[in-house]
């Protein structure tokens, strides 16, 4: 496979299951932080969304369907200018960027948009890299884009949402099809992510604070889904048939396979 690197190897089917138990561990931890995060800044994802002007809600899935495509040019070609950091210097440079946007309230946080996609889509990469897949092979990129359609940083999730982590290559359009079709999900969660920034000076403190959570889910997101497509190739099991097992031990942890 052009897309994955050449250290994997075969997997008892022991390991197989410690494997999609630290996968499972992964998952939930990823949201538990968001999830305090968005009680902080008071109500629901969807009374987040409220607080934001109507024109602006309306025109959230163009503006995201737009930021992803210049992500899309941006994250690639800053890969190759500059190598991948660690985890917490991307987090912190992700929350720099957030204070930077929400400091000008609403209006700055919209210009901010675009560029925090596109960091967001690097740490997505460099997750991907990580678990031995080359970013640039296309496979790879669809499945990066297909990252930003799990549940989001604000939301409450018990995994029913496995979507993120089933391979859909042969989808007709590809990569600007499915743009398309998680556009309008990432919209809606980026879109909590304008409202927390809305206010200018204190939009500032949020904007930091939510970036800092954004770019750790979709990391983690990120090690999620490649980490089970690798697993997938090492232990010769489906992928979907891996990805039921490990939505069970989500929906139901503690449960034995």
């Amino acid at each position: 496979m052009a897309e994955i690197l050449s250290n994997a190897r075969e997997l008892t089917p022991q390991e197989v299951e410690a494997e999609l138990d630290a996968l499972a561990k992964r998952y939930h931890a990823a949201g538990g932080f968001g999830v305090d995060l968005m009680n902080r800044l008071g109500g629901s994802g969807e009374s987040l969304l409220e607080r934001l002007p109507a024109p602006v809600r309306a025109g959230l899935t163009g503006a995201t369907e737009t930021a992803l495509r210049l992500a899309m040019k941006g994250a690639t070609t800053s890969r190759r200018l500059v190598p991948d950091q660690k985890p917490g210097v991307d987090r912190m440079v992700s929350a720099a960027m957030g204070a930077a946007g929400g400091a000008a309230g609403l209006p700055g946080a919209l210009v901010e948009l675009p560029a925090t996609t596109a960091f967001l889509l690097r740490t997505i990469q460099s997750a991907a890299a990580a678990e031995g897949f080359d970013p640039e092979a296309e496979s790879v990129t669809f499945d990066c884009i297909q990252v930003f359609a799990a549940a989001g940083p604000l939301a409450e999730d018990d995994g029913a949402d496995l979507g993120f982590v089933s391979l859909r290559l042969g989808l007709p359009g590809g990569v600007h099809k499915l743009i398309a079709q998680v556009a309008p999900k990432l919209g809606a969660v980026l879109g909590q992510k304008l409202a927390a920034q809305a206010v200018p000076v204190a939009g500032a403190v949020a904007g930091a604070a939510v970036n800092y959570v954004f770019s750790g889910y979709y990391r983690e997101m990120a090690h999620v889904h490649f980490g089970l497509r690798r697993l997938a190739v090492e232990a010769g099991t489906p992928q979907e048939e891996l990805a039921v097992r490990l939505r069970q031990r989500l929906q139901h942890p503690g449960a034995a396979d």
